[in-house]
């Protein structure tokens, strides 16, 4: 079951998502998550939060459009977005796409990238989507899509990352290791789409610039 989650980030616009909104076989709106989905004239199947950032006619139209409202307290342990993604995972999503879980307040943003982690998703394919910008989380290994000179990072997340082996990218690494506080992994090159990352232990954010080599390739070997 394909999900697509829509986070609460300040002036969302759907419009760049529509593809994978209407492709969805079930939409879900952390809490304001809902109004860039009716604004972009889709009402989600169900709505998660504690609603504190829709009105009454937010909520009213929702309603009326068959939105189910899961509404919870808001002195809650869990952000919106994370009670989004666990309802995800429990309904037995296999793809998780979420729109608006970056930008705004940095401490979010954060957040929201460490969901990634969560052992409830574990053997999922879950994404972060910005405009032109993909993160995953790889916990053993994931191909990596895209077009000839894309932008490829490879962040470790909570410490070292070993056994990395790439392929497909410009600067290719061997089982290496990468450390969470370096900056080894910025900015590598995908030169032979798909290309393929693995590693034996820890985790790895792998960023995906859909940029065609606009920020740094130009053609080269």
């Amino acid at each position: 079951m394909y999900m697509v989650i829509a986070a609460n980030a300040p002036d969302l616009d759907a419009t760049p998502f529509v593809e994978q909104v209407r492709a969805a076989d079930r939409l879900v709106a952390a809490d304001g998550g809902a109004l860039p989905l009716l604004r972009l004239g889709r009402a989600p199947d169900i709505v998660i939060g504690d609603m504190d950032s829709l009105d009454d006619a937010a909520l009213r139209e929702l309603a009326a459009r068959g939105a189910e409202l899961r509404r919870f307290r808001r002195d809650k342990d869990e952000t919106d977005l994370e009670l989004a993604l666990l309802y995800a995972a429990a309904a037995g999503a296999s793809a998780i796409d979420v729109i608006g879980a970056l930008g705004g307040r940095w401490d979010h943003t954060l957040a929201n990238v460490a969901l990634l982690a969560l052992p409830e998703l574990a053997g999922r394919r879950v994404r972060l989507l910005a405009d032109g910008q993909t993160l995953l989380l790889v916990r053993d290994t994931a191909a990596i899509d895209g077009q000839r000179g894309d932008t490829v990072s490879l962040i470790p997340l909570a410490g070292p990352a070993h056994g990395i082996t790439t392929q497909g990218l410009q600067y290719p690494l061997d089982d290496a290791t990468l450390g969470f506080e370096r900056a080894r992994g910025i900015s590598n090159v995908l030169l032979d789409p798909p290309g393929r990352v693995s590693l034996r232990a820890g985790l790895l954010l792998l960023v995906h610039h859909d940029d065609g080599g606009a920020h740094q390739w130009r053609g080269g070997a």
